[in-house]
């Protein structure tokens, strides 16, 4: 079949280039929010830019648990509470890790005293970004602790913290030097040689006084350094 030719007047021209024009701006606007998109999501940004992923949202593959508390995956997030008679314990990575940036994302039910414990090699050994509320020395979460020297850097900020909601911690260790931010804002920048390599994990404090304390995690990214 003969293909059909459409003349088009003057009039006819500028409808069709101001249709056509219409048409890639549509197309610019498409293809700009897909980009937004793809950038939107900081679990993804983060693993494109070198982070992996410790926790696959699935089950505890990698990870080891120690003490009595109960670490469950619950749709998809990783969740832990005291065991029997507001027992403790705690849940690590079974991979050591010397240098490196982490980036938790929780949430929690208070009251409770908790946190991430990083270059653990033990219980007199190691480092704890504290998930806490402590009255002296007034201390929130996002504090330093080191076991045997109790707080290295305070977070004095409580407006920091998502009560009813999700916050981040960020820790960075270089050697000897240790940072923390919490929720965006730096809270630690200390050096110290208790630790320079362990584990990352988490801690259920014992006490009835924490008994309906709940730690819920999305999300544990590392890089290593």
């Amino acid at each position: 079949m003969a293909p059909t030719l459409v003349y088009l007047d003057e009039k006819g021209t500028d409808m069709l280039n101001k249709t056509l024009l219409i048409a890639a701006a549509a197309l610019m606007i498409a293809g700009c929010q897909k980009s937004s998109e793809k950038t939107a999501s900081p679990a993804k940004a983060g693993v494109e830019s070198g982070y992996m992923k410790l926790f696959n949202g699935k089950d505890l593959a990698g990870w080891e648990s120690e003490g009595g508390a109960k670490w469950v995956v619950e749709k998809g997030q990783l969740v832990g509470t005291q065991g029997e008679n507001n027992s403790p314990g705690d849940l690590f990575t079974e991979a050591s890790y010397r240098d490196f940036e982490a980036v938790v994302t929780y949430r929690t039910e208070w009251p409770c005293n908790t946190g991430v414990w990083f270059r653990y090699q033990s219980g007199d050994k190691s480092y704890q970004a504290d998930i806490l509320e402590y009255t002296n020395p007034e201390a929130y979460s996002g504090t330093l602790y080191c076991p045997g020297k109790l707080f290295l850097a305070i977070n004095a900020d409580k407006t920091l913290v998502n009560h009813d909601g999700w916050n981040t911690i960020k820790i960075r260790a270089e050697r000897d030097h240790l940072q923390i931010w919490f929720n965006g804002k730096q809270v630690a920048d200390v050096y110290d040689t208790t630790s320079d390599s362990g584990k990352i994990g988490f801690q259920v404090h014992p006490g009835a006084e924490f008994g309906p304390m709940k730690i819920v995690v999305r999300e544990v990214l590392i890089k290593e350094l």
